[in-house]
This record gives structure tokens, C-alpha cells and sequence, in this order.
């Protein structure tokens, strides 16, 4: 049975998210003052026709490190499911 990765992928903590920080500043503009912060990443679903759960999250961290993600300045993580 194939599995669905939900990968996500965001900047690092030391590495400036301008995007986030310009949402961050548009909501308190707009009067979310309790707003503290804001940082912008991707979303990614991936198929995978795997059996295995291990060959599976195999796949999914090397498709991550070697194409979704930039490992310098990003970190990402990522959940498997079945596909029903």
C-alpha cells in the first residue's frame, strides 16, 4: 500500500524570514497586536508506491534533503500515512 509524505520544510531559527516578518507586520497593522511572530515555509505531499514503512521514510528524507529542501539554510520534517 502506498504512503502520502506530508513534508514541510522552513527557514532555520538564525536565518531572517523576511516574508514571515512582513505577515508578522501586516497582522499588527490590521490589529493583531498579540501576534508575536510569523515565519513562512512550504508544504509539500509526496506519493510514494512503497510496501515498506522504513523504504518509505527512506525515500522521503532523501527526496527532502536532495531536492525539497535547501540543508543550509532550511530544516524540514515530515509525517507518512497510508493512502487509503
Amino acid at each position: 500500500m502506498p504512503y502520502t509524505a506530508k513534508i514541510k520544510v522552513t527557514l532555520r531559527q538564525s536565518i531572517l524570514d523576511v516574508q514571515g516578518k512582513a505577515v508578522e507586520h501586516a497582522l499588527n497593522n490590521l490589529g493583531y497586536g498579540t501576534v508575536e511572530s510569523a515565519r513562512i515555509g512550504k508544504y509539500i505531499e509526496v506519493t510514494i508506491n512503497e510496501q515498506e514503512l522504513l523504504q518509505a521514510e527512506r525515500i522521503a528524507n532523501e527526496i527532502s534533503q536532495k531536492l525539497l529542501s535547501n540543508p543550509v539554510m532550511e530544516n524540514y520534517s515530515f509525517e507518512l500515512e497510508h493512502v487509503k
